[in-house]
């Protein structure tokens, strides 16, 4: 059921439960994908671009499955090196960086979850919208029976 107005004049409100039914589940498989290219992608099916319902205080309600997380392409070689991330716990002189390549060695599929969170809007939103992006290190079949919809076909 798609939501649509007839009235353009009128805002259109969508109920909580009209938008629970019509939730919807992506997987994508990150080999060989470019990393911030998936990143936007990732971030638009979770910020719900893609509904026609689209509003800043609403949240999409998607779920984005990323299979292979660990495998994507990071385009230019010197962007590694470059590209910083900062963690500061609040006490004097404890700002810690690390980091594109370091993070890749250490954590890999961290590395997509930064990229994702950055490009989300930064509002209340965020942090419910991370929950719903799951990234798994080898394929799986742990979500399945929610006939997940692939996002690059």
């Amino acid at each position: 059921m798609e939501f649509t107005k007839k009235d353009l004049n009128k805002t259109l409100w969508v109920k909580r439960e009209n938008q629970e039914k019509n939730r919807k589940r992506y997987k994508v498989d990150a080999t060989g994908l470019i990393l911030w290219r998936l990143a936007v992608d990732i971030a638009n099916k979770l910020a719900g671009k893609d509904k026609s319902y689209l509003s800043g205080f609403w949240d999409a309600w998607s779920y984005v499955i990323v299979e292979n997380a660990w495998k994507f392409i990071v385009k230019w070689n010197n962007k590694l090196k470059q590209k910083k991330y900062y963690t500061y716990s609040g006490y004097k002189w404890n700002l810690r960086s690390i980091s594109l390549d370091e993070l890749i060695q250490k954590n890999p599929t961290k590395a997509l979850w930064y990229a994702v969170r950055g490009m989300l809007p930064k509002n209340k939103l965020r942090d419910s919208r991370m929950k719903r992006l799951k990234l798994v290190v080898d394929t799986t079949t742990k979500y399945d029976n929610f006939k997940p919809v692939n996002l690059y076909k």
